[in-house]
């Protein structure tokens, strides 16, 4: 849904009261409205999101007819990033209200970024004989093993980002230090097998639908998965604001059901979801019933649940490893408003 239409008077009043905080995220530019009227404040979310993976937002981007109070009760400015720690930063600041995060680049916006925030819904989580984000290298190369990159340069979604957190562990586990013997580049998931095919990159990371795009051509094999190091991983989930929420429960709550609708209504209607995530990923839809909802694709909770002990279990790990310091998932439950609602 795009920004409310307004007048040329109000324009201009918007205009004098704008303040424009730029925030570079894969070319995004976000101008944020610092004095906004109060009644637009409370009438309007401004969300983060991502690809892949947040099939119930896709729904409401897409399909916004099919949820009664968007539009009506309530507004969204959607914002695309490339990766989730450039909204942890957005959020941090202020420019975001709701936002995709990992819970690796919502803890370290806790840590580094004095960010207060409640985890309200999850999105994605790798299940047991799932699919597991997975680095890739050609056929021919010589890297065999995870001691292999040593020297490699190597991409990586978003660096700080989710997946991070256990590549990190494992490449240590397998005597690479990921600060000094390889070299480390950014490389978003749509473009990462033209990375790998054209020889920027030695390996890559791969998700969905991207990995059964490269799949389908050959050429590439798996060397490593997240699921090796760390099972059961919560990649996604959505997060806002403390002060945000606190302010604007009901605003907050109307969002969290129609969250958890959109869950409801991807997981019921296959094909139609089909539809939505080829629209919103530019994805052939043969392309995307390689996997999507099937066994071998991530796992969903139905009702858009937050899984608070998987993640504590991820936060306590982070800290073993020195990558944080002890950390309390309760900080991010709010007593009442959480996935699901209806």
């Amino acid at each position: 849904m795009a920004m409310r239409p307004v007048g040329a008077g109000q324009r201009g009043v918007r205009m004098m009261r704008m303040v424009c905080r730029l925030i570079l995220a894969a070319g995004v530019m976000v101008c944020v409205l610092g004095s906004v009227g109060r009644s637009q404040a409370q009438q309007t979310i401004r969300v983060g999101w991502t690809i892949p993976a947040e099939e119930s937002k896709y729904w409401m981007m897409r399909r916004p007819t099919e949820f009664p109070d968007l539009g009506k009760a309530y507004n969204v400015e959607w914002t695309q990033f490339q990766g989730t720690a450039p909204m942890t930063q957005a959020l941090a600041a202020g420019a975001l209200d709701c936002a995709t995060q990992a819970p690796l680049s919502l803890a370290n916006g806790v840590v580094g970024g004095n960010l207060r925030a409640y985890i309200v819904a999850q999105h994605v989580f790798e299940k047991p004989g799932g699919f597991s984000v997975y680095w890739a290298v050609m056929n021919d190369s010589p890297i065999k093993t995870v001691a292999d990159l040593k020297g490699k340069t190597v991409g990586i979604s978003v660096i700080g980002g989710g997946t991070q957190g256990p590549f990190n562990m494992l490449l240590k586990q397998n005597g690479v230090d990921p600060t000094k013997d390889i070299k480390l580049v950014e490389v978003g998931f749509a473009v990462s097998e033209d990375a790998l095919r054209q020889g920027r990159v030695d390996a890559v990371n791969m998700n969905q639908p991207f990995a059964a795009r490269a799949e389908a051509k050959g050429g590439t094999r798996k060397l490593f998965s997240l699921s090796q190091v760390m099972p059961n991983i919560v990649h996604i989930l959505e997060a806002c604001r403390a002060d945000f929420v606190d302010k604007n429960p009901d605003l907050v709550k109307a969002y969290v059901r129609d969250i958890t609708s959109g869950m409801k209504k991807a997981l019921a209607n296959r094909e139609e979801t089909l539809k939505v995530v080829s629209e919103v990923l530019k994805a052939p839809i043969p392309v995307l019933d390689t996997y999507l909802l099937k066994d071998n694709d991530f796992g969903r909770d139905p009702g858009a649940a937050p899984n608070f002990p998987a993640i504590q279990k991820m936060l306590d790990i982070y800290a073993e490893t020195g990558m944080l310091p002890k950390l309390d998932v309760a900080q991010f439950k709010h007593p009442t408003i959480v996935a699901p609602l209806q």
